[in-house]
């Protein structure tokens, strides 16, 4: 294949890494495994330009994008539209994309992964066309980010220490507003502390993040208005794998959902894949099957498992 690099310099794990090094070794082992790399180090106010380039340059395959979720979702958009591949190098602090991809989370060993991996089809998602790998967010959440945003901090540890200072501000002060939705031609109305609409279901793992891409589902949740000691009780349950189960949550899926927020309120904010950004009072959220190709491990493939499974099935018992 044809690659186009992008690392973003400014991104996390990047910050303190050797970049010529790194772009060395990338192109070296990416040239061993038989591809053409063009490999580029930007500061994060370069990136979106130079990864659109890499979608508008002819004979080029996949972009290799190496930065935070911020990076890597917008990445997973410049990919989607321009029809190329993706390779994700995971160089943030929750780096939830890579994790559903089931991606090595350390940015060397990723290279060799990504060298030899296959073109998996898998979902992307969009909210008023604004594409998302992993979650649109109003309420609870985009309240933390924004008092986290607030905050000084220097360091991916800095960083993790003010998204636990914003979650305990946010828990003694939960928000309430009023949604409707309509989901798969059913209307509601309801009033709710938190909304989250992620990209496939959340599975177990307290970082919610998706355990597989490819369902074709939104999954819509809703948390019923909430006290400091409800907020507890759903962090805990959160911490326990168990946010469906909480008393407080409804958890639904869909292909397409639209969200109506009666009160305009211009302070009001949501999340898209960690991004702050100010809120529509009217939001269509949409699942797009399979038009998304990342590199995966060749094992956590389609085909990979399903010669897994034959493999397993023609063993002796």
């Amino acid at each position: 294949m044809n690659l186009f690099a992008v690392f973003n310099r400014d991104g996390g794990t990047f910050k303190t890494t050797d970049m010529g090094a790194y772009c060395a070794h990338a192109t070296k082992t990416f040239e061993d495994a038989g591809h053409q790399i063009e490999c580029h180090v930007v500061a994060g106010d370069k990136v979106v330009e130079t990864m659109e380039r890499a979608a508008t340059t002819a004979g080029v395959d996949c972009l290799i994008a190496g930065g935070g979720d911020g990076t890597i979702s917008t990445a997973a958009g410049i990919a989607w539209k321009g029809q190329i591949a993706l390779g994700v190098v995971p160089a943030g602090t929750m780096n939830l994309f890579a994790r559903s991809l089931k991606l090595p989370l350390d940015i060397w060993q990723v290279l060799d992964t990504l060298a030899v991996a296959a073109p998996e089809n898998i979902d992307i998602a969009s909210a008023n066309g604004k594409s998302f790998v992993h979650q649109f967010s109003a309420g609870l959440h985009a309240r933390m980010v924004r008092y986290r945003n607030s905050m000084d901090f220097a360091s991916r540890l800095g960083k993790m220490r003010a998204s636990v200072r914003a979650a305990v501000g946010v828990m003694l002060n939960p928000p309430e507003f009023e949604v409707e939705f309509n989901i798969e031609g059913k209307s509601e109305y309801r009033k709710v502390s938190a909304i989250s609409v992620s990209n496939n279901e959340f599975g177990s793992d307290p970082l919610m993040f998706a355990d597989d891409l490819t369902r074709g589902r939104l999954g819509f949740y809703l948390a019923d208005p909430l006290t400091p000691a409800g907020v507890a009780h759903l962090t805990y349950d959160i911490l326990r794998g168990r946010l469906k189960h909480n008393p407080s949550v409804t958890a639904m899926t869909a292909t397409e959902l639209e969200l109506h927020f009666p009160r305009h309120r211009h302070d009001v904010r949501c999340v898209l894949d960690g991004e702050l950004l100010p809120m529509k009072r009217d939001v269509l959220l949409k699942i797009h099957a399979g038009e998304l190709k990342v590199l995966v491990a060749e094992e956590n493939t389609a085909a990979g498992r399903a010669k897994a499974e034959a493999l397993s099935e023609a063993q002796p018992v």
